[in-house]
């Protein structure tokens, strides 16, 4: 997958040297792609089944930024994804040639749908099939969806396809970003590996903290600093996976919350991860954080003791949880590969995937809890 900050660098071009035989332009799909969760790859594989048909590139338009946060920015979501990670995901799907990053700004966000169609969709990028869910708005006010698209695709020259939004085994209400944050918001990181096809991934660094979990509570935790604009899971403790930069996996008993036994007027959540079975240095090291299932509520203890004893009964929780887990066992599967076979399958496949990695997730979260820091 080729990515490109600027759409006239990828559809002029291709308008100027299709390939012999087949028509110049582009199939594309156009949207925030947050989480790139089974619903958006159920679009990607509908995109490049059509586009094949037709001789035509694989398009994904996106942003580099959630367009929320410049309408909205005092309600704007957390983002299951940052845009590295995103582009990972679009990548690993396998379905996309072209990856268009679109910057979005005030004068981006006061643009007609009309003219975004125009100037964007057909004059840069070629379009000559587009498709969309079936919910799909955009342009100034929301005022474009599918209808639009249609009207103005027969006298442009491109297809419209509107997609229903996906449901499947296992999947109790349309998947979409919205279904997945709510269920993070409530803790349940298992539905929201359903909706995405694999464990939700937090990413961020290690960086120091008091060194309580350690010389107090004989669980040393890696404080893993993430962007604030990402979605943590609620407050409590969890079992997952951490992945450090070569690419090693570990187990981990992970803690998303304020430290309650220790810090009881903390304003923020903090994610802490105790990596099992592990002894080293991870300060300053980037970390990959997978949540696999929630363990229980974050809860403050009256002794140091108790803790303890409840973060010991954690650690063993995580490794029956990881062990049993066929999702752990999953985890090394392509999530391209998981998210492109029916969804109850994909989901419980890919689902490993983030499992392995959720499991040094979880640990953090259980631990820094009692521990404080790494």
């Amino acid at each position: 997958m080729e990515v490109h900050a600027d759409p006239a660098s990828l559809g002029r071009p291709l308008l100027r040297s299709g390939p012999a035989g087949r028509p110049t332009g582009t199939a594309v799909t156009i949207g925030a792609y947050d989480g790139v969760h089974l619903g958006h790859q159920a679009v990607l594989r509908e995109l490049r089944t059509l586009a094949a048909a037709r001789g035509l590139p694989t398009v994904v338009l996106t942003f580099d930024r959630h367009p929320a946060s410049v309408v909205r920015p005092e309600s704007a979501p957390r983002l299951l994804t940052d845009l590295d990670q995103k582009l990972e995901l679009l990548a690993a799907v396998g379905d996309v040639d072209h990856a268009v990053i679109l910057h979005f700004d005030e004068a981006r966000s006061q643009e007609e749908a009309a003219d975004f169609v125009a100037d964007v969709l057909v004059g840069a990028l070629g379009a000559r099939l587009v498709v969309v869910g079936e919910d799909f708005h955009f342009g100034r006010g929301r005022r474009g969806n599918v209808e639009l698209l249609r009207n103005l695709g027969t006298t442009l020259g491109f297809e419209v396809v509107g997609l229903a939004l996906q449901t499947g085994p296992g999947i109790a209400a349309p998947v979409s970003s919205t279904a997945v944050r709510r269920a993070l918001t409530r803790g349940a990181v298992d539905e929201a590996a359903i909706y995405l096809g694999r464990p939700h991934e937090v990413r961020g660094t290690v960086v120091r903290g008091d060194r309580r979990g350690g010389s107090l509570l004989g669980f040393p935790t890696a404080n893993v600093a993430v962007a604030p604009e990402i979605l943590l899971p609620a407050d409590g403790i969890y079992a997952g996976w951490f992945v450090r930069p070569d690419g090693e996996r570990r187990a981990a008993a992970l803690s998303v919350g304020r430290r309650p036994t220790f810090t009881p007027d903390a304003e923020t959540s903090v994610l802490e991860a105790y990596l099992l079975d592990f002894d080293g240095d991870l300060y300053g090291e980037a970390a990959k954080v997978q949540f696999v299932r929630r363990l229980r509520d974050e809860t403050r203890f009256d002794s140091v003791d108790e803790l303890v004893a409840q973060m010991k009964a954690d650690v063993e929780a995580t490794r029956d949880v990881l062990a049993s887990s066929a999702f752990g066992h999953a985890a090394g599967t392509a999530f391209g590969h998981a998210a492109g076979t029916a969804f109850g399958h994909a989901a419980g496949t890919a689902f490993g995937h983030a499992a392995g990695t959720a499991f040094g997730h979880a640990a953090g979260t259980a631990f820094g809890h009692a521990a404080g820091t790494a």
